[in-house]
């Protein structure tokens, strides 16, 4: 338990009636979740308005209340905050309330629309592998030193995620690998977060239907690191034009890294095959069983950010050799047969195109890329029908079908798909809705030596239809198919 005038200097309060120093017992954002003793904070949010359950939440014990439009009925013995952002405020409470723990943390941040959860897991791997205790927030998993929790988005909220660092510094994890999603920076969700560094990967369409055009995804991007602190490293792909401005405000030390420009870190590919990569990086040859330009430069990112904390390169090298591809990352599966199928969660046009660029570079002439891809409902419409192009332009076969069509009818997402098709490619493409069909239909067309891409849920282990989540996964239905 804490008193209110305990964790509430970290807050900008603009107005306070009622009791000045309640004890609380928590803090709560969801009204069902407050007990006696609470403090809640009213959050706007996209598509509920926490003001609506101030009442409630009073009902229900709490005895603070943050929020941004004091209510007009006042209940005594309760204390009512009036601030000018209730989402900043909860980030900078939920700081406070567990001890600061970012503070005690060399906590680092990658963002970008690909790249994110390769980056921070690697990172992750690498220092565990060094000897270090370290903590990863992504995607996938969060974890705590070795214990592996189920993560239910890319960056928690402010309180899970302030409980988690809590977690971790009781554990005794010095670093922390972490994603941020524009959401989470947009929503204030790292509001009262301190970062010892940022990653920039890269930035193409995706979230649209979430923020208003590009440049608003872009602003959230932005916005994470001009709050980085004077002290953080700010490092960027050289490779990517918007890296520029990233760090034009930002306070923390700017350094860059590239496969193909002038950088601070520099990479290149020396050779590759289906089997990896031989890299050479600041002088120094690394080997690895993960592909790809997008791979090399996701590699480069944590070389370069391990340097920025005063590691070693030829022992960070050496540990890197070791590292394998992050599930359903460009995830690899053989058949006895000679067939072979990569799993990957490009669900963005760009991160489509990258791996089927790459896998392009591999097949000679008697052999075909096969392509099962689908689009998320209830988000961006607009980039249906250029993941199908893609698919199109870079395959021979394509399979258009379901990813989480979530509340959306799943045949008028396809429709949409099939808009980016002339009538050419259509006659290469064919449609089955259900999806487990859908890749085994691949799998039963692919022969020896053929590559059939399975895109979109990567790691997933769910299909979100008519808002319910039902057991799937990509991996285990070629696996299935194999034996």
């Amino acid at each position: 338990m804490k008193n209110l005038g305990d964790i509430i200097q970290a807050v900008e309060v603009i107005r306070q009636k009622g009791p000045g120093d309640p004890v609380l017992t928590g803090i709560c954002q969801d009204s069902r979740e407050v007990v006696n003793g609470s403090l809640f904070v009213a959050v706007r949010g996209t598509r509920v308005d926490g003001h609506r359950f101030i009442s409630r939440a009073v009902q229900q014990g709490a005895r603070a209340v943050v929020c941004e439009n004091l209510p007009g009925e006042i209940h005594a013995g309760v204390s009512y905050l009036k601030v000018k952002n209730s989402a900043v405020a909860l980030g900078l409470l939920a700081s406070a309330w567990h001890g600061y723990p970012s503070s005690r943390l060399r906590l680092v941040g990658v963002t970008g629309t690909n790249g994110k959860t390769t980056i921070a897991t690697l990172l992750y791997s690498l220092f565990i592998r060094l000897g270090y205790p370290a903590g990863l927030v992504s995607t996938i998993e969060y974890r705590v030193l070795e214990k592996s929790l189920p993560a239910r988005h890319t960056t928690p909220d402010a309180l899970t995620l302030n409980a988690l660092l809590a977690e971790m510094v009781g554990a005794g994890a010095e670093y922390v690998f972490m994603e941020v999603s524009s959401h989470a920076a947009a929503q204030h969700r790292i509001s009262g977060i301190t970062f010892s560094g940022g990653i920039f990967t890269n930035i193409t369409r995706d979230h649209l239907d979430y923020h208003v055009d590009f440049d608003e995804y872009i602003r959230a991007k932005k916005s994470f690191f001009d709050r980085l602190p004077a002290g953080a490293f700010a490092l960027v792909n050289a490779d990517e034009k918007h890296s520029q401005v990233m760090v034009q405000n930002t306070a923390a030390l700017a350094r860059t890294f590239g496969l193909t420009r002038l950088a601070d870190y520099r990479g290149k590919i020396v050779e590759t095959s289906l089997e990896g990569m031989m890299l050479r990086i600041d002088g120094h040859e690394l080997w690895t069983p993960m592909i790809g330009h997008f791979n090399a430069s996701n590699l480069l990112a944590v070389y370069g950010a391990a340097l920025e904390m005063q590691q070693n390169s030829e022992e960070v090298v050496r540990t890197m050799s070791e590292l394998r591809p992050v599930r359903g990352r460009f995830e690899t599966l053989r058949g006895k047969d000679g067939k072979m199928a990569v799993v990957d969660y490009a669900h963005t046009p760009d991160a489509l195109e990258n791996v089927l660029k790459t896998l392009s570079r591999f097949r000679n002439k008697t052999h075909r890329i096969l392509t099962v891809v689908g689009a998320g409902g209830d988000r961006d419409r607009g980039k249906r029908p250029m993941m199908a192009k893609i698919a199109a332009d870079y395959s021979d076969r394509v399979i258009l079908t379901s990813d989480n069509p979530r509340t959306e009818d799943p045949e008028v997402i396809l429709d949409d798909m099939e808009k980016g098709l002339d009538e050419t490619e259509k006659k290469r493409t064919v449609r089955i809705t259900d999806r487990k069909e859908a890749i085994r239909a691949a799998m039963m067309m692919a022969t020896k030596g053929d590559i059939v891409l399975v895109a979109g849920k990567g790691h997933e282990t769910y299909q979100e239809i008519a808002g319910m989540r039902y057991p799937f996964d990509d991996r285990e239905v070629i696996r299935e198919f194999m034996k």
